[in-house]
C-alpha cells in the first residue's frame, strides 16, 4: 500500500524550520547584548553580565583601605555567583519573550 504525502504539511515543517532558525538568530542576538547590572551584598562590587553570561565590566566602589582581601574576595564571589543568575533569568525571559508564541507542529 502506497504512503500518502501530505505536501502542505512538509511546506509548513519548512516554513516553521526557517521561522525557527530566524527567532534562534534573533534569541542569539538578545542574549549577547542584554546586559544585566548586579551587585555584591554590601554594594561595593558591581559586575556587568550579558544574557549569555559574559561579564563584561567589573567596578569596585568606594575605599578599600578597611577592608581585607578576604572580605572582598568574599564579596567578588558573592557578586559573581548573583550574576550567574541574573544571566539565567534574563536568558530565559528573553527566549520566554521572543519563543512564547512559537507553537509546536502537534499543537496545530
Amino acid at each position: 500500500m502506497a504512503r500518502e504525502i501530505d505536501e502542505a504539511w512538509i511546506d509548513e515543517a519548512i516554513e516553521r524550520y526557517r521561522r525557527i532558525d530566524v527567532l534562534r538568530a534573533e534569541f542569539e542576538k538578545a542574549v549577547t547584548g542584554h546586559v544585566v547590572s548586579v551587585h555584591s551584598p554590601d554594594d561595593t562590587v558591581e559586575v556587568l553580565v550579558t544574557a549569555a553570561g559574559d561579564i563584561t565590566d567589573v567596578r569596585i566602589r568606594g575605599s578599600l583601605q578597611n577592608r581585607s582581601a578576604g572580605d572582598l574576595a568574599r564579596e567578588v564571589q558573592a557578586v559573581v555567583a548573583d550574576a550567574a543568575e541574573a544571566a539565567r533569568w534574563a536568558r530565559d525571559k528573553l527566549h520566554a519573550e521572543i519563543f512564547g508564541t512559537f507553537r509546536s507542529l502537534e499543537e496545530r
